[in-house]
């Protein structure tokens, strides 16, 4: 194998497919990234797998020669990121694989090529969604996830296919975010549901950038859990086993009315949070008073350091003090895309649900985010 490539999207290629390779592998031919190019191609495959999650990208190349070779997949992407601006040259003798940058040279070891296990196949399209809206929705649940591995269904995001609508959702059980989003089905009334490991889906989402993503699902109609997932875009396609687990009937759990309600500027009340919260340790909330035409912020207390913040805020209802995990409310007002946030509240120990402010009277918000108050003394 030789080949020449332009450093850019050599590197590019090379850091997105290094993301699936296994920090810890069972075994260490897992560790490896294979580089492959096909007889009478000028393209560039690159490939990780590790049993549950596989990543394959492609970079058109100059080829010199075809062939196959397997390397530290880390150590080549440390290698790349660091590499002057000149065009890559690589090529195979022998045990050894010659990487070459400018004046920069570097001698890496290669795995056995036989020991390396077969990519699974892509599933079928399913259906296809606008890569940046897709790519949004994922970063407004991702954080709502947990990372319990004991409780498997709390490390996924979980997609709803219904129709031309993809539901994605996220809980840790102290809030749940819920996003729908359009999509282009290639069945009209396909109905079906994936939950996929957050960890995966956050690596394939910060990929994103304009065009579509193409979403397969194997066993589409099947609810259960079983199956795998893939997505492809721009050159860049992944697949990984979904998390065998129900996840939860979460429409249930958001309120249909509000004894109060609060219309606040996010990017205001975002960074009024963070002051306050200076004060605040892990375990200690902010403290929210809502009046008619302010909000006052509160953290701290009795000895401690103590911070206090008005900011003007629209309500309507009686009074509201209500406290809140100061991380947990900036995840959700981060989530808003609207200059507005709407925060429903029922009484200071249910849930309130943060939402955008609607173009449209009586429009369904697309984001919703439920969160959990804490006790106060």
């Amino acid at each position: 194998m030789r080949f020449r490539a332009d450093r850019d999207a050599f590197a590019d290629a090379i850091t997105w497919t290094a993301r699936a390779l296994p920090a810890r592998p069972a075994v260490p031919v897992l560790a490896g990234m294979r580089l492959d190019i096909a007889d009478a191609a000028d393209t560039l495959h690159l490939s990780g797998f590790d049993y549950e999650v596989s990543a394959r990208a492609s970079v058109d190349v100059q080829v010199e020669e075809a062939g196959s070779v397997l390397v530290s997949g880390r150590l080549l992407a440390e290698i790349v990121r660091n590499l002057p601006p000149h065009p890559v040259e690589l090529r195979v003798e022998g045990s050894r694989a010659l990487l070459t940058c400018g004046s920069t040279r570097f001698t890496l070891l290669t795995l056995p090529l036989e020991d390396y296990p077969s990519l699974p196949p892509m599933p079928r399209t399913t259906g296809s969604a606008p890569a940046d809206v897709f790519a949004t929705a994922v970063r407004q649940v991702l954080p709502s996830t947990s990372r319990d591995d004991t409780l498997p269904m709390l490390t996924g995001v979980h997609l709803a296919f219904r129709g031309d609508t993809i539901l994605l959702a996220a809980t840790d059980r102290y809030r749940i975010a819920v996003r729908e989003m359009w999509w282009k089905p290639e069945q009209a009334d396909i109905d079906a549901s994936a939950l996929v490991p957050a960890r995966t889906l956050g690596e394939f989402g910060r990929a994103l950038a304009g065009g579509n993503v193409d979403i397969a699902l194997s066993a589409v109609g099947d609810s259960a859990g079983e199956g795998m997932i893939g997505f492809e875009h721009a050159g860049k396609r992944t697949t990984t086993r979904l998390i065998d687990s129900d996840f939860i009937k979460y429409e249930s759990r958001f309120p249909t009315d509000f004894a109060a309600r609060a219309e606040v500027p996010v990017a205001s009340l975002v960074d009024s949070v963070k002051r306050v919260a200076l004060v605040a340790d892990r375990s200690t909330p902010v403290r929210f008073s809502f009046g008619s035409s302010e909000v006052v912020l509160e953290a701290g207390s009795g000895e401690d350091a103590q911070a206090v913040e008005a900011l003007d805020a629209k309500f309507e209802g009686e009074p509201m003090r209500i406290a809140f995990n100061p991380q947990y409310l900036l995840d959700g007002l981060t989530g808003v895309q609207s200059e507005n946030a709407l925060l429903g509240f029922v009484a200071p120990t249910k849930p309130a649900v943060i939402t955008g402010v609607p173009s449209e009277e009586g429009e369904r918000p697309d984001f919703r985010y439920l969160v959990m108050p804490l006790r106060v003394s």
